[in-house]
């Protein structure tokens, strides 16, 4: 028993403490210079491809790639406040779950009119209407396995991290050009920008208000991540013909948002798990920046960054749109 426990380890231990470095390297620089974690980890990781295909590192990147991702997804359901998701209202809850299906729907069709497989669609799709590279790379696991399946997660998330900071910097601008109010321009944020720490950092250089009418906006969308899982498993799996299986990490997420509503859970403990989720996802978005290399990004077909580039434009679109056209 000893022995197979040490021979497990060993072949975990080179590629676990490799991504460890590059996510504590992340970390980091992205505390001191402000960019996103996330897109620091890719890039880092993706500088060691080289070791990807040794022995001593293979079987670690492999492990932290898949099941430290699943893990740490399935601990972001601490992370969702039923409270804080009912405070935005009902009117302004269904906007956002439209706009959700809407992007989702957008990118599926954008899949088939440039000439991209429906996965790839529905991955950019999701990502751009929930929450960025933590939605990406929830979503990719539930996808089929497929060669190309890693590539095109890393793009989306390279891609929609790239967007969302650029949004975090122009949005607040075009949005006060327009004239809205700061609970207008709170309300679109969070509906519209891709990742959290985004959302959160736009919403707060408007005002405190918007900056809370963000946050809890964003929650909506993060709400909705469960449910977007189960709807790419029905459309490659055939919800009519086969039985469907929730996977045990999307079953920890709803499992784990209940038990954090019901108050019983320390808030110590809720914040301590948040930092746990958190490194997991980076640790996980570090292996598969080693698994991953530059030239196969490069060799990226131009539709795919015209697809993530109209998706973010659509769901701005629609947004505004709604805001115009009702108000508050």
């Amino acid at each position: 028993m000893v022995t197979v426990i040490k021979s497990h380890w060993d072949s975990h231990f080179g590629g676990i403490l490799l991504v460890c470095v590059i996510a504590a390297a992340a970390t980091f620089l992205s505390e001191h210079y402000g960019a996103p974690v996330m897109l620091f980890a890719l890039l880092i990781g993706m500088a060691f491809h080289f070791l990807n295909d040794d022995p001593k590192f293979a079987t670690g990147l492999e492990f932290s790639s898949k099941s430290l991702l699943r893990f740490g997804v399935g601990l972001l359901g601490l992370r969702l406040s039923m409270g804080d998701v009912e405070s935005v209202g009902l009117g302004a809850i269904s906007a956002v779950v439209g706009f959700v299906m809407a992007t989702l729907a957008f990118g599926a069709l954008l899949a088939f009119l440039f000439g991209r497989r429906l996965a790839f669609g529905l991955l950019a799709g999701g990502s751009v209407a929930i929450c960025g590279a933590s939605a990406a790379l929830a979503i990719t696991s539930v996808l089929p396995a497929k060669d190309n399946r890693e590539q095109d997660t890393l793009f989306v998330v390279i891609g929609v991290t790239a967007l969302s900071t650029i949004a975090m910097i122009a949005y607040p601008v075009l949005f006060q050009m327009l004239g809205l109010s700061d609970l207008e321009s709170g309300f679109l944020i969070g509906a519209t920008i891709h990742d959290v720490a985004q959302v959160v950092g736009a919403g707060y250089s408007i005002s405190e208000e918007a900056g809370v009418i963000a946050t809890f906006v964003k929650m909506v969308r993060v709400a909705l991540l469960p449910i977007v899982m189960i709807v790419v498993m029905v459309s490659f799996r055939g919800a009519q013909t086969q039985k469907i299986t929730l996977p045990w990490f999307l079953i920890m997420f709803i499992a784990l948002a209940v038990l954090v509503n019901t108050g019983l859970v320390p808030q110590f403990i809720t914040e301590a798990i948040a930092v746990l989720s958190s490194w997991c996802l980076v640790i996980a978005i570090s292996a598969l920046g080693v698994k991953t290399s530059l030239a196969t990004i490069l060799r990226v077909k131009p539709s795919y960054g015209i697809i993530l580039v109209a998706e973010t434009l659509f769901l701005l679109a629609i947004a505004v749109a709604f805001v115009m056209g009702f108000g508050f």
